[in-house]
């Protein structure tokens, strides 16, 4: 499987399945043009990043045909109005410099009903007018998507969570298989902290890559839209070279070993609170 390769969501657009992820990057102008210049066509953002002009600014330059890119923004957050909602979103459209961004997801979950059907109210009307092609969310537990569901309307495309070896989600990626969501993964390799297992060292040493090549190996073999970030030009292009090698059932099962039982492998606060965030 091919870094290149895309998957279909579940209203027909395709997307990369890797993309590249700029939340707290440095230079977010700076890092994109590098993942751009190293093939990359998948930018992920949000209006809590605080890069879009950025991201926008490096697209602008890049001179690649709009059609080639595929861009997704978040809205901050569903604790709001549909009002609010709507000049969240348009707002991150003029920092992009685009009149339309290829996915927006609403960032983080509220467990109050009334300002999740406002929003997703929301979402549906800028799917509707053209500001975005597809809609999703990002960092909805089961009982959120259920409830999402219950109201109708469009679902979700794809949820983007937390997603790495120390913290595998399998409860959460059932759901999605189930409501035909696709699964994306924030801070897939886990801050870093998950490249010191020796599990993952003994494979990347076997096959001649490095521990994080292994776990976004891992990644695409198990049908997740990953969006790993850096601000280091050799890391953004090893972390796209993932052709030419493949993870072993003997591997899938040993790194399936390294999730920390009770959510207790997670680096970020628990979805639900409508004050917190993660990136």
């Amino acid at each position: 499987m091919h870094p290149g390769s895309r998957i279909t969501l579940n209203n027909g657009v395709t997307m990369p399945r890797i993309g590249f992820g700029v939340s707290e990057s440095r230079d977010a102008r700076a890092a994109v043009t590098e993942a751009l210049a190293q093939g990359y066509r998948s930018i992920d953002t949000a209006a809590a990043y605080g890069n879009e002009a950025g991201v926008g600014a490096a697209l602008a330059a890049s001179g690649l045909p709009r059609a080639d890119l595929f861009v997704t923004t978040k809205v901050w957050n569903v604790g709001r109005d549909r009002a609010d909602a709507l000049r969240s979103a348009r707002q991150s459209l003029e920092l992009l410099g685009l009149d339309h961004v290829d996915l927006l997801l609403v960032h983080w979950p509220n467990d109050d009903l009334g300002p999740c059907l406002r929003t997703w109210e929301a979402m549906q009307q800028l799917l509707a007018d053209g500001s975005t092609r597809a809609v999703g969310v990002s960092n909805f537990r089961p009982s959120h998507l259920r409830r999402l569901r219950g109201l109708g309307g469009t679902p979700p495309a794809l949820n983007e969570v937390e997603l790495h070896p120390h913290h595998q989600q399998r409860e959460l990626r059932q759901v999605h298989d189930a409501l035909g969501i696709v699964t994306g993964a924030w801070s897939p390799l886990g801050r870093g902290a998950v490249l010191g297992e020796p599990v993952l060292s003994g494979i990347a040493a076997r096959l001649g890559v490095t521990p994080a090549q292994v776990v976004l190996r891992w990644h695409l073999q198990q049908g997740t839209v990953a969006v790993p970030k850096s601000d280091a030009p050799e890391r953004i292009a090893q972390n796209r070279d993932l052709a030419g090698f493949a993870l072993t059932p003997g591997d899938l099962h040993a790194i399936a070993g390294l999730d920390v039982p009770g959510g207790a492998g997670r680096i970020g606060p628990v979805p639900g609170r409508v004050d917190r965030i993660a990136a």
